[in-house]
């Protein structure tokens, strides 16, 4: 499991337990320290997840409110907590987060949902993101599928680079 895909599967965690919780935005630190401590102890990206669930809970009534107008058959209330939250990060991430790519955010969402929503959660998932991501504004989209590229080339270039650099080493040692 990839470090920000354990990130979303602990940020999903703790928005589930706030949610059951009552909401109670004073407790959400304390969860996420429960739930680093009881599943990713050794885990070293807890500076995403916290930012990820802080701007979750900003931007609440924003995103819940997306919830309602793309899940229309479903009241906010009566969409399964799990579901509600994967919603709540995919729609943070699709329309808040500007390094994580649009497809990116979606694809996350469905795999954390098949993990812990029930067995339709994916395509419910996957149609209520898929919906807004249709209705973002295209220049939206272009722009972020621009910044995905070459965050990705960038990525290229720098194992580029390290391959390079480990090939030379060899070399240098035995000199």
């Amino acid at each position: 499991m990839s470090n920000r895909h354990l990130a979303r599967t602990i940020a999903m965690q703790t928005l589930f337990a706030w949610d059951f919780n009552g909401k109670k935005n004073a407790d959400v630190d304390a969860l996420v320290d429960e739930n680093f401590a009881n599943f990713a102890p050794q885990f070293n990206d807890g500076g995403f997840v916290r930012e990820t669930i802080r701007h979750i809970l900003e931007h609440s009534e924003e995103i819940d409110n997306y919830i309602r107008r793309y899940a229309t058959e479903w009241p906010l209330e009566q969409i399964t907590l799990v579901d509600r939250n994967v919603l709540r990060i995919g729609i943070y991430e699709l329309l808040y987060s500007e390094n994580i790519p649009p497809r990116v955010a979606i694809n996350e969402a469905i795999e954390v949902a098949k993990a812990f929503g029930g067995e339709s959660s994916g395509k419910f998932i996957n149609g209520v993101l898929g919906a807004i991501y249709k209705d973002m504004p295209e220049a939206e989209r272009t722009r972020r599928e621009a910044i995905t590229q070459k965050l990705q080339e960038a990525k290229e270039s720098r194992a580029k680079v390290e391959g390079e650099t480990e090939e030379v080493s060899p070399q240098t040692d035995s000199e």
